[in-house]
């Protein structure tokens, strides 16, 4: 898994990448109680605010890290946003993108990395 200064993760599947926010930022934002999800076939680039999180202490701005098309989007989290609490970095992924440049990911921090920049 590759991670980002926002405290996003990404984790390549078939050549499509899967993201979402890290233990840490789910931790930070406390009990997620809405999340608004993306469409399937946007395209997005890289910055792009592409998701409202809201939790019971604030509302926060999800960016996308790639250029991009959306292919598919976590529709229970929708439903079910504490799932983001529970398994953030498993169940509680927010959206998959098929990148159009991987070359950002050079740029992002592995799980040794990221644990110092949070430490």
């Amino acid at each position: 898994m590759k991670y980002t200064e926002e405290h996003e993760w990404l984790r390549e599947e078939d050549g499509v990448y899967v993201v979402g926010i890290t233990i840490h930022a789910a931790e930070q934002l406390g009990d997620v109680v809405f999340v608004e999800l993306p469409d399937v076939g946007d395209t997005v680039s890289k910055d792009d605010e592409i998701i409202v999180i809201e939790s019971v202490k604030a509302a926060s701005d999800i960016l996308s890290p790639l250029d991009g098309e959306i292919t598919e989007v976590n529709t229970p989290i929708a439903d079910e946003p504490t799932k983001i609490n529970e398994d953030a970095e498993g169940d509680g992924w927010l959206f998959k993108i098929k990148t159009t440049d991987a070359s950002p990911l050079d740029d992002f921090m592995d799980e040794a990395a990221y644990k110092k920049f949070i430490g």
